[in-house]
């Protein structure tokens, strides 16, 4: 299997096999190759993770804005 760019991709196939009717235990095997683009995009997904965590860290996004600000950013443009 190729590594997806998206990480968030991977993680959902992952989160579905779990969650269908499963009631046994799921074990996910990801092998990759040294010194492949594969090796690459896992050490990319690796930093966007990072990063994302890093900008996120302690944030509740949601509570920051109103419901009324939300609904006039939408309606505008």
């Amino acid at each position: 299997m190729d590594p997806w760019w998206n990480p968030a991709g991977e993680d959902q196939a992952s989160d579905r096999a779990h969650r269908i009717g499963q009631k046994r235990p799921v074990t996910i095997y990801r092998l990759v190759a040294q010194h492949t683009i594969e090796e690459k995009i896992v050490v990319h997904h690796h930093q966007k993770r990072d990063l994302a965590d890093s900008l996120l860290d302690g944030t509740d996004m949601s509570g920051k804005i109103s419901t009324d600000d939300l609904i006039k950013l939408m309606s505008e443009g």
